[in-house]
């Protein structure tokens, strides 16, 4: 059953993370808002045990409030949104009249182009591209108005680098670069030297005022023909990647807290139940060393029957549930801060209730985090609630 859901959740997982980069776009007056996220509102009905049933009808009066610091509520951003003056603008007054206070900014991609252009030195030959042109007075003015900044930096899948430098890629046994079945390239998680690369890109984000740096694609490769991907580690294992991870997570700990930076990490959702699903993603030993750990527990990434839920996809509230539910018997409920589907796709629409189902299905496993997913960066603002409620969740059932 979990490699089924393996599978099944890595195809949807390349499907949603690279289908509109490009097309970024939000509306920032209330009309515009409106159409924008009109597609995805009024969900059709569904007869299966959903959100109607699983949210309790009486909510308890068991309400959470942090005080030291903040939860992080928060939406990711492609570059090319963070690129225009105008979508900035229009991203902080919605942050700022909503329980939203985080942006996540792509920095490095799966393509290996990095967002920015004045980093060059990191490199041999020229792999960033100017796609954020005023990234230092977007960063000033998001920390004018108390909004929280995550770098995200895709670690290992780099069509680009590897291409560049051949001594840092997976190689097939004949020498030649490995490629995935998308014929995508792959540092070598093994490489200390290709640890250093994507570490002074990381260096280079806090040198930029940003608060974290989150790693996505923080694994080894799922998918084309893995029996012919050769690694630095010639004693290659399930056991031998899953120290390869922590050991990176545990040089960029030293590096970048020194820094004053946080960490995180996205990993697949079904690491959650413990099993590192043979790419290393052991989150038990990785959580020592990053500040929080991101699950992609999108409904629509789980194979039939997952969870007892004959079509996921319209489950929101018992996927997101059972999975933080797993989450947190092995870690601590602070560590988590997952990301919540905001999108559409087979043919069921997301919209105001399915993502609110996730947000509550997160509060009661007593995990106040979250962050939103949508690959163009449309977001569901009538799923948010006001400003007032950042820092406080409400449990909806007892545990």
């Amino acid at each position: 059953m979990k490699t089924k859901l393996f599978k099944f959740f890595f195809s949807l997982s390349i499907l949603v993370f690279s289908a509109f980069l490009p097309l970024a776009c939000l509306k920032s007056s209330q009309e515009s808002t409106s159409a924008a996220t009109a597609i995805l509102e009024n969900p059709p009905q569904i007869s299966q045990t959903g959100i109607s049933d699983t949210i309790a009808v009486s909510v308890l009066k068991n309400i959470s409030i942090k005080d030291e610091e903040r939860y992080i509520r928060g939406i990711h951003l492609s570059s090319w949104m963070s690129g225009s003056g105008k979508q900035n603008r229009a991203v902080i007054e919605m942050i700022k009249k909503s329980e939203l206070n985080a942006v996540v900014i792509d920095l490095k991609e799966t393509d290996g182009q990095i967002c920015i252009s004045d980093i060059d030195s990191v490199y041999k030959g020229k792999i960033s591209y100017n796609l954020i042109p005023n990234l230092s007075g977007f960063i000033k003015e998001l920390k004018e108005n108390n909004i929280y900044i995550i770098a995200r930096i895709v670690a290992f899948r780099d069509n680009s680098m590897p291409r560049k430098d051949p001594s840092l890629a997976v190689k097939t046994p004949s020498g030649a670069i490995w490629t995935d079945k998308n014929r995508i390239a792959w540092l070598d998680p093994y490489n200390p030297e290709a640890w250093d690369y994507i570490l002074k890109i990381a260096e280079r984000a806090s040198e930029l005022g940003f608060d974290e740096i989150q790693f996505d694609y923080i694994r080894f490769p799922t998918d084309g023909d893995l029996s012919t991907a050769r690694y630095s580690n010639k004693n290659h294992s399930n056991s031998e990647s899953s120290k390869a991870i922590v050991s990176f997570l545990k040089e960029a700990n030293r590096r970048l807290k020194a820094r004053g930076v946080k960490i995180s990490i996205d990993t697949f959702g079904l690491t959650v139940t413990g099993d590192d699903m043979g790419i290393g993603q052991k989150i038990s030993d990785m959580a020592q060393w990053v500040d929080f750990i991101s699950p992609m527990v999108y409904p629509s990434h789980y194979a039939k029957g997952a969870y007892g839920a004959s079509e996921p996809n319209k489950a929101p509230y018992r996927i997101v549930y059972e999975s933080m539910k797993d989450a947190v018997k092995r870690i601590p409920a602070e560590k988590f801060r997952p990301w919540l589907q905001d999108f559409t796709i087979f043919n069921y629409k997301y919209g105001k209730d399915q993502v609110r189902a996730q947000i509550q299905a997160c509060y009661d496993n007593g995990i106040g985090s979250w962050l939103l997913w949508n690959p163009r960066c449309i977001y569901t603002v009538s799923a948010l609630k006001g400003p007032d409620e950042e820092n406080r969740f409400v449990k909806s059932r007892k545990k």
